[in-house]
């Protein structure tokens, strides 16, 4: 299983430790991230360009995600979170030099770009998958819900704090910055032991065990040999299929249905991102149902409500599309966070950097396909059209999973019939000490 409560008294201190440079560490890639983004767009004021940018960040979660979690499960995963905070590092730094030396050219953007997006391929599971192996299974959600809430603060403070930082500084000074923040999440790391789980016969012996892909095979096999799983990962794809295209479109909403101006668009996306934020803390705090699937099917029917109520929203009532982004932005960690700490807390310690990166490189995928249908269908049925659909999607999947019994159950473990190899007898054994 993913981990125990039997984690020590002192895990906070260790876990906080780590988690408040990597917190650092996400601020300084923000700031850094919007005065790249701001730099391009000044340079070559070219749409093409920041979209090629951004396809730039996706692609190596999209196709590295697999062989990134065979890694993870195989070797240090704090000596990976190490190595990808140094090469960020390193790259942010030679990304001052550029701007410094007035080399800088919009193809090295790319290129940066896409490097850092590699490192946090690697990274991103790196941690999720130690978080259970350093937090009480009690407190996953938590812990999720905090670090759902330090992404919409994040989302909040990085454009502001971006532009002021550029305003007053030159680019090689903010780029220097992000080289600051990122060593700040590696010193945590050298100093503080994260356990490392043994692989187990869950996570493939034999042929399997023997190469990278024979892992990524194991990992494919794991989720599909267990119906709950395969469950939530179809979920979880589904939903940001019908959820990301409506915040993508928020700029049309905007403008063609509101009639609005940047100011309305400020309003919607601070209330999203607000929203992030008062849903994570809530769920910091609280914890959620004892039943996590509860909380997060909870969220998803919250988020589908919200997508409805913008749906449902007239050109003259731009207040109740307020509403609706801000309930769903307050129902997204709710949805997420509890599916976050599910998976940590049930899937083998030995598993969990395959199984978090499966689902994140298909969501990944799912979100492009599902820009590429719903551009076309907003133009010609209108933008408020697709916002139906959504919400529709995400009700319907958020009502389903109260009556689905392999999703209700699915923290009592994996069915024993799904198991081809005989499994270790208890959750912690799976963990060697500290």
């Amino acid at each position: 299983m993913g981990t125990s409560d039997a984690v020590g008294p002192t895990w906070k201190g260790r876990f906080f430790a780590i988690w408040g440079g990597q917190a650092f560490s996400l601020v300084g890639s923000s700031v850094a991230g919007f005065a790249l983004v701001w730099w391009l767009t000044k340079t070559t004021g070219s749409a093409t360009v920041l979209a090629g940018a951004t396809l730039a960040t996706v692609l190596p979660q999209i196709l590295l995600g697999p062989l990134a979690g065979a890694v993870v499960d195989r070797w240090s995963r704090r000596l990976i979170m190490i190595v990808a905070d140094g090469g960020i590092a390193m790259v942010s730094l030679w990304l001052a030099y550029l701007f410094w030396s007035g080399a800088m050219r919009p193809w090295h953007v790319y290129a940066i770009m896409l490097a850092r997006a590699v490192g946090g391929a690697f990274h991103w599971p790196a941690m999720q998958s130690s978080t259970s192996l350093m937090v009480p299974k009690r407190h996953l959600s938590r812990v999720a819900g905090v670090n759902q809430a330090l992404q919409g603060g994040a989302g909040i403070l990085s454009p502001p704090i971006g532009a002021l930082l550029i305003s007053i500084l030159p680019l090689y000074a903010v780029m220097l910055i992000d080289v600051g923040t990122a060593a700040f999440a590696v010193l945590p790391l050298a100093l503080v032991r994260i356990p490392q789980p043994r692989r187990s016969s869950a996570g493939a012996e034999g042929a399997a065990a023997s190469s990278f892909l024979g892992d990524v095979k194991a990992g494919w096999h794991y989720v599909i040999g267990w119906p709950g799983l395969m469950l939530i990962v179809a979920a979880a794809v589904l939903l940001n299929f019908a959820v990301m295209p409506g915040l993508a479109l928020i700029p049309i909403l905007v403008t063609r249905h509101f009639g609005g101006q940047a100011l309305q668009l400020a309003w919607l996306d601070s209330a999203m991102s607000l929203g992030f934020v008062v849903g994570g803390l809530a769920l910091g705090v609280w914890g959620g149902f004892r039943r996590r699937i509860l909380t997060a099917m909870m969220g998803v029917v919250g988020m589908g409500l919200g997508l409805l109520l913008v749906a449902a929203a007239p050109r003259s009532a731009f207040w109740l599309g307020l509403a609706g982004m801000s309930l769903a932005g307050v129902m997204n960690p709710m949805a997420n966070g509890p599916i976050q700490a599910v998976i940590q807390a049930t899937v083998d310690a030995d598993m969990q950097g395959r199984v978090l990166t499966l689902l994140g490189s298909l969501c990944a995928m799912a979100t492009p396909v599902s820009l590429l249908v719903a551009g076309p269908i907003a133009d010609v049925l209108g933008i408020r059209f697709w916002y139906l659909v959504g919400g529709i999607i995400t009700l319907l999947v958020g009502m389903l999973g109260f009556f689905l019994p392999t999703l209700y159950h699915f923290e009592e473990g994996r069915p024993r019939t799904t198991v081809t190899v005989p499994s270790e007898p208890q959750a912690h054994s799976n963990v060697e000490a500290p």
